[in-house]
């Protein structure tokens, strides 16, 4: 059956919306009709080969949408069952998941290499991110399909898939930010307004929110900020100088870049914690001397999709929905159709834009 989709033909290369023939789901799978797709930095990421993964492939790792049809073996879900797409599935037998670290399993990006579709010229396409959101319907594994709790509009549900769980998950699991703590977060795009929103929701008494555009404050104040600050040279001593010269207890990096990673570091107080949650290319070199990590006694950890568990934390982030202390609607800024997308990246290269959201 034919569907249209956002085409990654080669790293480096534009989008291409375009037909593609998409098979009925096998023993295993599951056919969603997509309702809408979050535009994720990380897809860029895909698109300039920061992030590997075999092309030509269907981009969009951040969607939900309805159960079509269900293949051999698939119980627990039945055709129009509305759904959450889970693009990092746990195998439940690696190392990693044995150690309960699901989010670090080592076989979930397994499915980014098979056979997803194929153009009409028959040329074989990948799942980008193992899910092909940027499409008007998907086949994945049913690994990848989570069903939506109750209560949360399916079009915001897109965002639960990745910007949502992982900004949450980055002040809950990774950085576990107690009540009455400081927290600084580092870049203003959809994982940064989640990671925001989940501070507050957390119970920080002072949430200092850094980006280089003084046109985000508004939103970021809406999300929880508490004071914002325009990315500088001289924002460790901005931020210290608003926490009784100490720095914040949690710095929470959003945007993957080495300066950011290192005003981060900075702004933390003597043995608090900074979390990198922003994915940064090989060239992004952070460095620091031996002196400086003994005598601050920071803590310097990496954070992967929020360090989550999302068939555990969805509910959870369902319910702060319901009971109206998270906001999905707030981390989006622009609704496009499927077309919209390559202007959408356009945008993000140039720095002015990311929080967009695709409505099928």
């Amino acid at each position: 059956m034919a569907v249209r989709a956002a085409v990654l033909p080669a790293i480096g290369a534009p989008l291409e919306i375009t037909g593609i023939e998409l098979p009925d789901p096998g023993p295993g799978q599951v056919r969603v009709r997509l309702t809408a797709a979050g535009v994720c930095h990380s897809d860029l990421s895909l698109t300039n080969g920061t992030m590997r993964v075999p092309v030509p492939a269907v981009l969009g790792h951040e969607g939900a949408g309805t159960v079509v049809a269900v293949g051999e073996g698939v119980s627990h879900l039945a055709p129009g069952d509305p759904v959450v797409l889970n693009w990092a599935p746990s195998c439940g037998t690696c190392h990693a998941c044995a150690l309960g670290e699901v989010w670090l399993c080592a076989n979930a990006m397994n499915g980014a290499a098979a056979v997803h579709a194929r153009t009409t010229d028959g040329t074989e396409l990948h799942p980008g991110l193992n899910v092909a959101a940027f499409a008007e319907e998907t086949v994945v594994s049913a690994s990848c399909v989570l069903p939506l709790p109750e209560g949360v509009p399916l079009t915001d549900a897109a965002l639960l898939g990745c910007a949502v769980l992982t900004g949450y998950g980055a002040v809950h699991n990774a950085a576990r930010v107690r009540p009455g703590e400081t927290v600084a977060v580092f870049g203003v795009g959809g994982v940064g307004l989640a990671t925001l929103q989940a501070a507050r929701i957390a119970g920080a008494s002072r949430i200092v929110a850094v980006d280089v555009s003084p046109g985000k404050e508004e939103l970021a104040r809406a999300a929880g900020a508490t004071d914002y600050v325009l990315a500088s040279e001289n924002t460790p001593r901005e931020i210290r100088s608003l926490t009784g010269k100490q720095g914040v207890d949690v710095s929470v990096e959003c945007v993957g870049r080495a300066v950011s990673i290192r005003a981060a570091w900075e702004s933390t107080r003597r043995g608090g914690r900074t979390t990198v949650v922003g994915i940064g290319g090989k060239d992004q070199q952070v460095t620091f001397n031996a002196l400086e990590l003994f005598h601050w006694g920071r803590t310097l950890s990496g954070c992967v999709y929020g360090n989550t568990d999302p068939a555990r934390d969805l509910p959870v982030l369902a319910a702060h929905v319901r009971e109206g202390r998270l906001d999905l609607s707030a981390l989006v800024t622009e609704r496009i159709g499927l077309e919209g997308i390559p202007a959408a990246f356009e945008n993000m290269l140039a720095g002015k834009g990311g929080r967009a959201l695709v409505v099928f």
